[in-house]
C-alpha cells in the first residue's frame, strides 16, 4: 500500500489519533510512566501534522507515523499498526518511506525510541536494521525507561 502524507485540515487526522490510542492502548500498565500518547489532542496532532511529517497507509487508516527532522536524523514517533493488520509489512513500509524522506533531506540515520518494557517492539526494530544507541530514564526514574535504537543509512 502506498503511504500519504496527511496535512492539518484532513479529516484523517483524526483518524490517526485514533489509531495511534487504540494501536498504544496494549501498553497502559505495561510501562511507566505512561505513554505521552496520553497527552495528545486532536489539536496538537493537527499541529504536529504542521510542523512535523504524519503519513498514513490505507482508508480507512491501517497505520501511520510521526516523522520529525533533527539536525543530523530523521525521528520516528508514534509508528502504530492497527491490529488487525500487523504482521503485514505496514510497520516496515512506514520505515522504507522514513528512509526515503531522511535521504530527501540530507539526513544520515534514522532514530526511535521505545519503551524497555516492550521488548516485542525491540525484536521488530531489530529485524528492521535499528542497533540500540542508549538508554535512559524519564525524569524521577532512577533506571532506565527508554531505549534509543538508530539505523544508519
Amino acid at each position: 500500500m502506498i503511504a500519504e502524507q496527511l496535512n492539518s485540515k484532513d479529516a484523517r487526522v483524526a483518524e490517526a489519533l485514533a489509531l495511534i490510542r487504540s494501536a498504544f492502548a496494549g501498553m497502559t500498565g505495561r510501562i511507566a510512566p505512561p505513554s505521552s500518547m496520553h497527552l495528545m489532542t486532536f489539536e496538537s496532532l493537527c499541529e504536529d501534522a504542521r510542523s512535523k511529517e504524519l503519513w498514513g497507509i490505507g482508508n480507512p487508516l491501517r497505520a501511520c507515523v510521526l516523522l520529525t527532522p533533527r539536525p543530523d536524523r530523521l525521528y520516528i514517533g508514534k509508528l502504530a499498526v492497527a491490529e488487525t493488520f500487523r504482521g503485514q509489512g505496514l510497520a516496515r513500509d512506514l520505515v522504507v518511506l522514513a528512509e526515503t524522506r531522511a535521504k530527501d533531506m540530507g539526513l544520515a540515520c534514522l532514530e526511535l525510541e521505545t519503551r524497555v518494557e516492550l521488548t516485542e517492539n525491540h525484536d521488530v526494530f531489530r529485524k528492521l536494521g535499528f542497533e540500540e544507541v542508549a538508554r535512559t530514564a524519564h525524569p524521577g526514574f532512577d533506571r532506565p525507561t527508554s531505549i534509543t535504537f538508530r539505523k544508519v543509512l
